[in-house]
């Protein structure tokens, strides 16, 4: 491929990107999200007393709302990439902790649980393309784990 489509094609994709770059300052960043996400967790469904379903329907809701403007931006928002990231880690914890806690099928079984819900995610979103881009396109994946 020439030098100049290949500049060409990296820029129009870039273009399209709604990820960051992942540097160093990516991984510190998604470091302070997990831990957030843990004690914002804890914070609502333990210290407010409202439970484990509770607190996971509450950021479910968060959760749900962010995918929602992340899939429907035009372009990379930072604020709103790692508001999705935070929302994805406090939902994870609650339902983590729900699981655990509330169901009674400890850690091993809600892992178990959640691994069959992401397998059948990315399975549902498989084979589907964007008709704009030659690479997968995230929305039916999403619309599948979501609706």
């Amino acid at each position: 491929m020439p030098l100049a489509t290949h500049q060409a094609d990296t820029a129009s994709e870039s273009q399209f990107s709604k990820v960051p770059q992942v540097t160093l300052i990516f991984w510190v960043i998604k470091i302070f999200c997990t831990t957030l996400g843990e004690t914002g967790g804890d914070a609502v469904t333990m210290s407010m007393n409202l439970g484990y379903l509770i607190g996971t329907a509450i950021f479910a809701a968060i959760f749900f709302a962010a995918v929602a403007v992340q899939i429907t931006a035009k372009r990379f928002h930072p604020f709103f990439y790692w508001i999705t990231i935070i929302a994805t880690t406090t939902v994870g914890t609650t339902m983590a902790d729900f699981a655990d806690r509330s169901l009674g099928i400890g850690y091993t079984g809600g892992s178990l649980t959640l691994f069959v819900l992401l397998m059948t995610s990315l399975a549902c979103g498989t084979g589907h393309r964007d008709r704009s881009r030659s690479r997968p396109s995230a929305h039916p994946r999403w619309k599948c784990s979501t609706g």
